[in-house]
């Protein structure tokens, strides 16, 4: 995958949407694989899994970074009707979490959690979450990926860094940025914005009429 000419990369990032309900309270320092809290707080990131699983794991930004790495190019499209195409992403399939945990045989779904605090708490949930099946993370279809990369950059923070996911055939909310906690669970659990509003549901399947490509 060819990199984007600065002007095209320009373009996307003005006009996909950067951080909405996270308060800004920090920064990320890719080079050194570092949150810098705005509290005069540093710590080195770490990705937490757990839940339904023999044992937890935790992984760093370097850790991450080791995992066999994909390129691909895919739209997002957000539930308020626009899309921002052909955006060039890298990053690692579930399948290498899989890899490297034992889920209990119960665990059907994972939560991922973010860091950093939301500006509101529906129904107590003070920090983003969203859930998605096991299997259609691992389904080579769905393209699901865990960014690390935009235009074979570090992810920018306000675009999710240093780890989000991009699920191209669901609709925007489902592709949560600042990836701090994979959870193994039983059964979908609703995100920030289905908490927030029933009119964001649990499953968010992009129109047919609004995608390039079928799946």
């Amino acid at each position: 995958m060819a990199k984007a000419p600065s002007s095209v990369f320009a373009f996307i990032v003005k006009n996909l949407l950067v951080r909405t309900v996270e308060k800004d309270t920090f920064r990320f320092d890719a080079k050194a694989g570092r949150i810098e809290w705005k509290a005069n707080k540093t710590e080195e990131y770490r990705l937490t899994v757990d839940g339904l699983v023999k044992q937890s794991k935790s992984f760093t930004y370097s850790d991450l970074k080791s995992f066999t790495q994909i390129e691909q190019v895919s739209y997002f499209h957000c539930v308020e009707g626009w899309s921002v195409q052909d955006i060039p992403w890298s990053g690692f399939r579930f399948r290498e979490i899989m890899s490297r945990v034992e889920p209990e045989s119960k665990a059907t779904h994972i939560v991922f959690h973010s860091f950093g605090k939301t500006g509101s708490a529906p129904e107590g949930q003070d920090h983003y979450i969203e859930s998605l099946p096991i299997n259609e993370l691992l389904d080579p279809k769905r393209e699901i990926l865990l960014v690390l990369n935009m235009n074979r950059n570090p992810l920018p923070e306000d675009h999710g860094g240093p780890l989000r996911l991009i699920a191209p055939y669901d609709l925007g909310y489902k592709s949560i940025k600042y990836i701090s906690r994979i959870e193994f669970a039983h059964g979908a659990r609703p995100g920030w914005w289905t908490l927030a509003n029933p009119i964001y549901e649990i499953e968010a399947r992009v129109p047919a009429n609004r995608l390039r490509k079928k799946n």
